[in-house]
């Protein structure tokens, strides 16, 4: 049975050191695909923007830096409230992102204990297909 754990959020688009914009999101996490979470930006545009990363790496950057490339993912303060900023890379261009950390660590958490960290394995059923393969 999937199960989908659904948070939505205002995260601040960060255009300056002084300026930034709320931009409406989607944190979403499905059983089925457990190694993942997807976020959904409701920005200006006709089409909500999509991303996908591990979700192993939004839990470790709630706590530390962490990611390299495409996305980073950073703990720290702003207006003296904990934030987590993304910072993400495309083709498209760059975007850094602050979302609220205790309402993204409550969310995590909800994903833990739907999938468990080392669990992710046996929600895709890889075990019963190889051994189903290994029997033919």
């Amino acid at each position: 049975m999937r199960t989908v754990v659904e948070r939505e959020l205002e995260l601040r688009l960060v255009l300056s050191p002084e300026r930034s914009i709320p931009v409406p999101a989607l944190l979403g996490y499905r059983s089925d695909d457990p190694y993942a979470v997807h976020v959904t930006f409701h920005i200006a545009s006709e089409h909500p923007v999509h991303w996908t990363f591990a979700r192993d790496l939004l839990v470790e950057g709630v706590f530390r830096p962490c990611g390299q490339g495409d996305v980073r993912i950073w703990p720290t303060r702003a207006d003296g409230r904990g934030v987590v900023l993304m910072a993400l890379s495309s083709p498209d261009g760059d975007a850094l992102l602050e979302a609220p950390a205790a309402p993204v660590s409550a969310w995590l958490e909800r994903t833990l204990r739907v999938v468990p960290p080392g669990a992710e394995g046996e929600q895709l059923g890889l075990d019963d297909e190889l051994d189903q393969l290994l029997a033919q």
